[in-house]
C-alpha cells in the first residue's frame, strides 16, 4: 500500500513567528505543573477529535517518552468503554471532549467530576492545556501539516 502525500499548504512558524512563539509559550504555561501522562492523554484525544494528524503523531511520541503503553494510546479513541484509565484520567478525558465539542458545551457533570480530581489552580492549567492543543490542532489542520513535515 502506498501512502497518499498531502502537500503543506504553509510553514506557520515562519509564515507568522510571532504567532507561533506565542502558542508555544501559551503551550509551556498551559502543562506546567500537570501529570506529563495527563498532559500526552488530553492532547492526543483532542487531536483524534480533530483528526489532526501531526498532533496524534507528535504527542503519541510524547507519550511512549513519558511512560505511556501502547494498550492505553491504541484505547483512548474509546476511553469511555475502557478500564484502562483512572478516575482523574476519565474526568480530564470527559472534560477535554467537552471543552474540544464545544456546540454541546461543558455540562455542570463533567465540569464537577473534574473538579473533584484537580485542585482549582490545576483544574485551570488543564482547561488551558485543552483550548491550547485546540488551538495547535486548528493551526495544524488548517495548513496541512502532517507527519514528517517541518
Amino acid at each position: 500500500m502506498t501512502a497518499v502525500q498531502i502537500p503543506q499548504r504553509m510553514n506557520f512558524s515562519t509564515a507568522a513567528p510571532k504567532v507561533f512563539r506565542a502558542v508555544l509559550a501559551l503551550d509551556a504555561a498551559a502543562r506546567a505543573g500537570l501529570d506529563p501522562v495527563v498532559v500526552e492523554l488530553v492532547q492526543i484525544r483532542a487531536s483524534q477529535l480533530n483528526q489532526c494528524a501531526y498532533c496524534i503523531d507528535y504527542h503519541t511520541g510524547d507519550a511512549r517518552k513519558a511512560g505511556e503503553t501502547e494498550e492505553r494510546m491504541h484505547q483512548l479513541a474509546a476511553w469511555a468503554e475502557s478500564s484502562l484509565y483512572t478516575a482523574k484520567e476519565r474526568a480530564a478525558l470527559a472534560l477535554t471532549e467537552a471543552v474540544t465539542l464545544l456546540p454541546q458545551g461543558v455540562s455542570d457533570a463533567v465540569y464537577a467530576e473534574a473538579a473533584e480530581h484537580f485542585e482549582e489552580a490545576e483544574l485551570a492549567q488543564l482547561i488551558a492545556l485543552i483550548f491550547t492543543v485546540n488551538a495547535w490542532n486548528r493551526m495544524n489542520v488548517a495548513t496541512r501539516k502532517t507527519p514528517g513535515t517541518a
